[in-house]
């Protein structure tokens, strides 16, 4: 039997994170607002039964295709590969059981750091290829948390990872995130059908509901009749071109009660999600989880990049290496 366990990191700059080895979860994140004010500000769950069968994406990594893939189906290399269908007509984060509930071994750790793998088989929830992902945590001393990840396979396979946290920077406790002010770096955006895969447009987020490139606050936006398909955000934001060279690219900042966390990312897409289908749930404080009780922002390619040419390239072939990073900065 393989047993949840957790494990804690920090920095010399006071940052405090807690990690599973249950789905490479954040468990904790411990930052101290202007104030020096300390909060953990990710949702989350008491013990490891609630972290195994409530809300299980909850800052998981998900994979091997984070977000949506249309009809669960795609073509590589001349084959045809039938995935789970787990979110209306489409397969969403890997599948039935993606790596968001799968236990991962530690390979590493050290005050600071700490490095989990977990190997997909052959097969695994429909996908080709024996892949083996790594994802490596860091707390700076300047106060970032750094995840790295990479993966390798023994045949093309698909692979598009991203770290689902669930933040409320005002602490985990505090309700509602009306008040967080979120400021996005992305000209363009990709528009959803009816069952939220994209229809293969890139449209400017110019004089549309998704423009976020001044600080919009939450509240003032995430109702907006635009969203309402999805109760609230739940879009994914361009951050460059499909084929633009990787690097290091800041893609957000969220502020909110003397916290700012800026996002940055080698990802070609953002994913803001404002926790419209939380679950009501009692969280690890006591205080009871509800709808837009916290947002995502999850760096990652494009939803169904598979099936659109001008989108991210998510094929992994023997021989190549994903090599990718997220940082997320307090200030």
């Amino acid at each position: 039997m393989s047993f949840v366990r957790f494990y804690t990191i920090k920095s010399s700059g006071g940052l405090k994170v807690e990690v599973s080895n249950l789905g490479a979860k954040i468990t904790k994140l411990l930052v101290a607002n202007r104030k020096g004010e300390v909060k953990d500000i990710v949702l989350g769950f008491r013990t490891a039964e609630e972290w195994r069968t409530k809300e299980t994406y909850f800052n998981a990594i998900c994979g091997r295709v984070a977000n949506r893939i249309k009809d669960g189906v795609f073509e590589l290399d001349g084959e045809t590969y039938h995935l789970p269908i787990n979110n209306g007509p489409n397969s969403l984060h890997g599948g039935l059981e993606g790596f968001n509930a799968k236990i991962w071994d530690v390979t590493a750790q050290c005050a600071h750091e700490i490095t989990l793998h977990y190997r997909a088989k052959d097969g695994e929830e429909g996908y080709p290829g024996n892949l083996d992902v790594w994802v490596t945590y860091t707390a700076t001393k300047d106060n970032r948390l750094v995840i790295h990840y990479e993966a390798k396979t023994d045949a093309p396979t698909l692979v598009a990872l991203t770290n689902h946290s669930y933040f409320n920077l005002a602490g985990e406790d505090s309700g509602r995130v009306d008040d967080h002010v979120l400021q996005v770096h992305a000209e363009q955006f990709t528009p959803f059908d009816e069952f939220t895969c994209p229809t293969g447009e890139i449209v400017p987020v110019e004089g549309t509901p998704m423009d976020f490139r001044q600080p919009v606050r939450l509240g003032d936006r995430m109702n907006d009749p635009f969203f309402a398909p999805w109760k609230g955000i739940d879009n994914n934001f361009c951050l460059c071109a499909g084929d633009a060279p990787k690097e290091l690219r800041h893609a957000c900042t969220l502020e909110a009660d003397g916290r700012t966390m800026e996002c940055w990312t080698t990802m070609k897409g953002l994913q803001v999600y404002t926790g419209n289908w939380i679950e009501r749930n009692e969280g690890k404080s006591g205080t009871i989880y509800d709808e837009q009780h916290a947002v995502c922002l999850e760096a990652q390619n494009w939803p169904d990049s598979i099936h659109h040419d001008d989108f991210p390239d998510v094929v992994l072939r023997p021989g190549d290496k994903l090599d990718e990073i997220t940082e997320y900065r307090f200030l």
